[in-house]
């Protein structure tokens, strides 16, 4: 058995100790916000916070959270999500949106510990983060937009 807080929740696991940490968000707590991108960890559309920190949850089997929190967009909250959600309304940033839960969640993973991004900053932090779109550009402008709302 695994139990884990999910979006400030204590959820349990009784299943296979392998399931990906995605699975259980899709599938048995019926959270579908985080996307199936790769499969491989090299999309970012799985990004998740595991203890703070982001996690690709395609390949983290369940049993490595036990005693753990996850963070999924559903349950994304505070002043830096609160911005960066914000900033990629006013720019308009998704053209398909499928990627972009988990931009989001590394956006709020940066503005976390880095409040004032460069674009070194911020091209290091959305790395792997892929968008068949190439909305970066706008990505980028929307973190930068995020971090100057933050402090002003």
């Amino acid at each position: 058995m695994v139990t884990f807080t999910l979006n400030g929740k204590e959820r349990s696991f009784d299943g296979d100790p392998d399931t990906p940490l995605l699975w259980v968000i899709r599938d048995f707590e019926k959270l579908t916000g985080t996307k199936y991108g790769c499969g491989v960890a090299q999309c970012g559309a799985c990004t998740v916070h595991l203890d703070g920190m982001t996690r690709r949850s395609c390949i983290t089997p369940i049993s490595t959270v036990d005693g753990s929190e996850v963070i999924t967009i559903e349950g994304i909250d505070g002043p830096e999500a609160k911005a960066v959600q914000a900033a990629w309304v006013a720019i308009d940033v998704p053209q398909c949106g499928y990627c972009q839960s988990g931009q989001i969640m590394s956006a709020v993973a940066l503005l976390q510990v880095t409040p004032k991004p460069n674009d070194a900053d911020i091209d290091g932090a959305m790395a792997g983060n892929l968008c068949r779109c190439a909305t970066y550009h706008r990505i980028r402008q929307a973190i930068h937009n995020a971090a100057d709302a933050m402090e002003g």
